[in-house]
């Protein structure tokens, strides 16, 4: 993957809250698809925040490694993996 790519969140997701829980519900239609919920922990609910602004996995990697105390190896491989994530799920697509 490369650092310079863009890329967003899908229209037809939602992020809701619940107490201290981020929880992502794809929409299809005008209904939810309740068979996938997402929960995110803190630092992929930081990562999905800076998904909604478009910006270069390159800067979401420098405030990852700002924000939390961890090497930038290990931030890179995890940032990597969860954006697979999300784009295996079809909860993000790229723009650039």
């Amino acid at each position: 993957m490369k650092k310079e790519k863009i890329y967003r969140k899908k229209d037809e997701i939602v992020v809701r809250k619940i107490a201290d829980e981020t929880i992502l519900v794809p929409i299809r239609g005008k209904l939810a698809d309740m068979q996938r919920i997402f929960s995110l922990n803190p630092v992929a609910e930081f990562i999905w925040t800076y998904l909604e602004q478009e910006i270069s996995v390159e800067e979401i990697l420098a405030m990852i490694i700002d924000e939390f105390d961890v090497e930038e190896k290990k931030a890179e491989e995890d940032l990597f993996e969860l954006i697979n994530d999300f784009l295996t799920e079809n909860l993000i697509e790229q723009v650039v």
